[in-house]
């Protein structure tokens, strides 16, 4: 995205990025890259916890922050690998685009002092 973006045009998540900057992502193997040219985690962006266990890196660090995430936090972010993000990711407040947001996502907005969305 440019900084020309109008931000009104951008979803809350586009705008936001604090879960990325505030949970550990955890998932399977089978999320990664398995081959060259195909979909998935790129193999360089995880670390491996257990042979059923990876983790993306930068989310076990004491400020967490995703490796595939892009931008600042709370003014406009993305992911490098939006598309091929493992599963926690898809999963994460689903609704939030819609203005439905639980208690996870408003927790990770307080950590990076942004005011909670479901109060909005």
């Amino acid at each position: 995205m440019t900084d020309s973006v109008d931000m009104q045009t951008l979803s809350v998540c586009e705008r936001c990025g604090a879960c990325c900057s505030a949970y550990r992502v955890d998932f399977h193997p089978s999320e990664l890259v398995q081959r060259a040219g195909g979909t998935g985690v790129p193999v360089a962006m995880a670390i491996s916890l257990t042979p059923k266990l990876m983790r993306m890196k930068g989310t076990d660090e004491a400020a967490p922050r995703c490796i595939a995430l892009t931008g600042m936090v709370g003014k406009q972010v993305g992911c490098s690998i939006y598309a091929d993000r493992p599963s926690p990711c898809h999963e994460f407040n689903p609704w939030a685009a819609l203005g439905i947001v639980d208690e996870a996502c408003d927790r990770a907005r307080q950590r990076h002092g942004l005011p909670p969305l479901s109060k909005s």
